[in-house]
């Protein structure tokens, strides 16, 4: 497991890549304030908008998860932790007002740079308009 990829995948570089060509400007591997461990692909910290693009494997994708044969109750357990933990930082995120994009690393580049610009956006908007984000 340690020669997996865990940041700068194919799927987060390609989508970093659009966001940054759109003009916007945002921080990598961003720690989720307040929880040890835990990383932001990509956060836009001014309006609090943080970006997660999931493996499918790792995350548990419903489209094409796989179950492993071999050790099969250990990857379970595994797999079902690595969804609770995602499940867990995205709570905490929104309890502490972020706007939270979660994408599945099969999700086409051009739909996931496109909604996170509408996205950061909306909330630049709102944090105009005087509102707090």
């Amino acid at each position: 497991m340690s020669r997996q990829a865990s940041k700068n995948t194919a799927a987060e570089l390609t989508v970093r890549r659009l966001l940054h060509a759109a003009g916007l400007r945002y921080r990598v591997e961003y720690p989720v304030p307040g929880m040890a461990r835990r990383r932001i692909d990509v956060a836009f910290t001014s309006v609090k908008v943080a970006v997660l693009i999931d493996g499918c494997f790792w995350h548990g994708c419903p489209e094409h998860a796989t179950q492993p044969k071999a050790n099969a109750e250990w990857w379970r357990r595994k797999l079902d932790r690595n969804m609770a933990r995602d499940a867990e930082t995205t709570a905490h995120l929104t309890a502490a007002g972020w706007e939270v994009l979660r994408f599945w690393e099969h999700e086409a580049p051009k739909d996931v740079a496109s909604r996170v610009a509408a996205a950061v956006d909306r909330r630049r908007a709102l944090r105009g308009r005087g509102r707090n984000c």
